[in-house]
Order: C-alpha cells, then sequence, then structure tokens
C-alpha cells in the first residue's frame, strides 16, 4: 500500500492516521499516557534521490515529509519509504504550491516542534557550468523557500545545500554575492545564527572531488560546529600528530560489484546496468585510465571529433587510484579499464549510498532523452550520505544539549 500525496490539501489532516501496509487503524483512547519520543523530527525540501535523508535518518532524525516535484525521485522516495516500513509523507508537488501551516497541522506538529528543515534546492541557476541565470531563473528563487517554511514551522534548526556559486551570485540589482547576502539576512531576521562552510567530500571519506556548500542555521544557544576532515590528499598530507587518512578511491568504491547486465535484458533492481551506446563505446577505446578523449591527440580526429581542450569532464575515463571528479548531469563518466559508462549503481557507489538503497525511473544513454531525472542524474543531484550523516549527527548533538527529548512528549 502506497500514500499518494498529490493531492496534499485534501490528505495532511488524516496523514497521522494512515499507517503503511495496516488494515486499521485504532483512535489513541481519550486517558492513554503518551508514548516518548524517541527521535528528532525532520522535514526534507526538495528531496531529491534521498541521499541528504539517509544521511538524516541514520544520525538519528525521523523524517516526518518529503517534498519533491520530479515523478522519478519521488518514485525513489515511496519505493525507500515502503521499503524501510517508515511513514514518510512523500509529496509529489511543486513546493511553492504547499501550504507550509496545512502540512504542519498535517505533520501533527506545532511551530518551533521541528528539530530540523533540511534540503538543498536546484542549483541550476548558480552553477558556473550553466549559463547562471540566477534570480532570472525561477530555481533561483526556490532558495528562499527555505525562508517560507521557517517563517511558519520554526524549526529548531536548518541545513541546506548548493553549489559553491551561490557564495558570488549577483541579485537583481547585479550585486555579486548579492543572493548569498540576501538569504543570510532573511534568515538572521527570523531569529536564527548561520554557520557556512564550502565542504569537499573525498575529506570525508567519500571518493568524489565534489565540493559544495553547507549552510546550518541555529538559535542562540545551541552549539554547532562543522565536522573536522577526516581525509586529506596522499601527495599533499602534512604531517601532524593525528595524520589523516588518505583519500578513498574509486577502485576501492566499486570494488566486488561485478559485471553489469545488459540494456536490452530484464532490468536489476540495483541498477548495475549497461546503456552505453555503440558509438561511444569506440570513442572511449585508447584512452588512458584517469584520461580524457580530448587530450589523446595520438587517436584518430574522427574519434576525438569536435571535443576541445576544455572538454576535460567529456568522455572521461575513471582512475582506481584516485577520488572521481564530481558527478554532474551533463556527462556520464567510463569506467577504468572498461569501455563503458560507469552504471547508476557505480554513481551510487562513488557517492557512498547503501548498497540496499533503490533506485527508481528510467536509465538513460547518452544519446537518448527523457523529460525528468534519469538514474544517473538522480545520484548526481543528491547529497552523499555519509556527508549528510556527519553534519547531521553535529546538530543533533547540540540538540541534545539545549532541547532534550521529554520522556512525555508525544511520538511522532
Amino acid at each position: 500500500m502506497t500514500l499518494d500525496t498529490r493531492n496534499l490539501d485534501r490528505i495532511v489532516d488524516t496523514v497521522l492516521s494512515y499507517r503503511p501496509d495496516k488494515k486499521k487503524t485504532h483512535k489513541k483512547p481519550k486517558n492513554s499516557v503518551a508514548r516518548p519520543r524517541k527521535k528528532r523530527t525532520a522535514l526534507s525540501l526538495f528531496s531529491g534521490a534521498g541521499g541528504l535523508d539517509v544521511g538524516v535518518k541514520r544520525a538519528g532524525f525521523n523524517i516526518l515529509g518529503c517534498i519533491e516535484i520530479d515523478p522519478h525521485c519521488a518514485e525513489t522516495l515511496r519505493s525507500a519509504v515502503k521499503r524501510e516500513r517508515r511513514e514518510t509523507l512523500v509529496i509529489e508537488k511543486d513546493i511553492r504550491l504547499v501550504n507550509p501551516k496545512i502540512l504542519m497541522r498535517g505533520l501533527g506538529l506545532k511551530p518551533g516542534e521541528l528539530d530540523l528543515l533540511c534540503g538543498g534546492s536546484p542549483c541550476q541557476s548558480f552553477s558556473q557550468i550553466g549559463k547562471r541565470e540566477c534570480l532570472d531563473d525561477e530555481r533561483g528563487m526556490l532558495l528562499f523557500e527555505f525562508v517560507r517554511f521557517a517563517e511558519v514551522l520554526k524549526p529548531k534548526t536548518i541545513m541546506m545545500e548548493q553549489v559553491k556559486g551561490l557564495l558570488n551570485a549577483p541579485d537583481k540589482n547585479g550585486k555579486i554575492g548579492g543572493v548569498y547576502k540576501s538569504l543570510i539576512s532573511k534568515i538572521t531576521a527570523l531569529g536564527y545564527i548561520p554557520k557556512m562552510s564550502v565542504i569537499k567530500a573525498a575529506q570525508y571519506g567519500i571518493p568524489q572531488l565534489r565540493q559544495r556548500v553547507f549552510i546550518v542555521c541555529t538559535k542562540q544557544g545551541l552549539p554547532f560546529e562543522f565536522p573536522q576532515p577526516t581525509h586529506g590528499d596522499p601527495e599533499k598530507r602534512a604531517q601532524t600528530l593525528f595524520p589523516l587518512l588518505p583519500y578513498a578511491t574509486v577502485g576501492q568504491a566499486l570494488k566486488g560489484l561485478g559485471k553489469p547486465s545488459a540494456k536490452n535484458t530484464r532490468q536489476r533492481d540495483d541498477s548495475h546496468v549497461d546503456i552505453t551506446p555503440a558509438g561511444d563505446r569506440k570513442r572511449i577505446h585508447g584512452v588512458p585510465e584517469g584520461s580524457h578523449l580530448a587530450k589523446e591527440l595520438h587517436l584518430p580526429a574522427a574519434q576525438r571529433g569536435k571535443l576541445s581542450k576544455k572538454d576535460t569532464t567529456k568522455f572521461l575515463r575513471a582512475s582506481r587510484s584516485k577520488p572521481s571528479n564530481t558527478l554532474r548531469c551533463g556527462e556520464i563518466f567510463f569506467h577504468p579499464t572498461e569501455d563503458r559508462y560507469l552504471t547508476p549503481r557505480e554513481y551510487m557507489r562513488l557517492h557512498c549510498y547503501p548498497d540496499t538503497y533503490l533506485l527508481k525511473g528510467p536509465i538513460r544513454g547518452r544519446s537518448g532523452q527523457v523529460r525528468d531525472l534519469d538514474q544517473h542524474r538522480q545520484v548526481a543531484n543528491s547529497v552523499p550520505p555519509p556527508l549528510a550523516y556527519m553534519i547531521a549527527k553535529r546538530i543533533k548533538a547540540g540538540l541534545d544539549i539545549t532541547h532534550p527529548i521529554s520522556s512525555h512528549a508525544n511520538l511522532l
């Protein structure tokens, strides 16, 4: 049994009585004793494939709801909720159409009771790779949905993830960094103390040179500091009293996966499927491990095609001895030793998803097109779960000090 959340205004008032896989629900006796709340609560915005949610949940939070507009991502989220027998409300809807007051009531919350509001709004408007239209792109304005929800829910903490381009993105008046300053100003006006850090995933054990901005906002008195790096570049690691571990590598991440299934065979649940077109197999052939096609001038001009020196991530073959480049939506990277794309499951390994986590939706070949997010892009758009876990764990530690869970609180 799955919960259809598209008609949100109709169902949120009954969501607390909804229990997946149970035919009957019983009303709470009038004189019953409230059960203790065992976990911190969280609401996830722009949930995507759920990478951030996986880490937040592992840190000890109960995710009450997820809001996500993409149908394939929403299917991935619903699948996880059902598989894990959770009661998380998955709302497949444009977040601008979601009324936070109605949602708050449906989740059984009062202002100030939610422990964590978290998510990562669309990054295309601020990315250095795209057109970078910032607030002229309607997706850029979605960043301020965190403010709209925080005004109503008054969560104890907020965690936001975005690309580095947010920090110097111009506002509508052309002021460099204006978007970030506006966001921080609005968050501060709500009584929060924001802290920002640019975090490289490889420094925390993720085999990927991914850098993203994280902003954590707390109320006065709630302690929070970002976690310190645990890993470092083996060629640059300084000799310290407590030396860092070397970066995790692509080879370590992919170990033990075995051969993927062919595209035309029955699709596997684990998404370890090879969808490489024959033409791309020919073009990557002869490119050494860790290199890219445009660099290999010894290969035939017809094979290199119209690639230029700037095309360093197109037809890029990963290296087993190093972390991967940042997974992106525009290209699919190639296997270190085989003439094929990395599969969605291999992408998930590079993002450190659990092998038990499953994606839903199509697996797109480079020459194919799908309207919504295919599986490779679901992963590339998401937060690596261990990174979300380490930050959320720090948030929870602060909450446990300043807002200990009462033994008389209701179980949400």
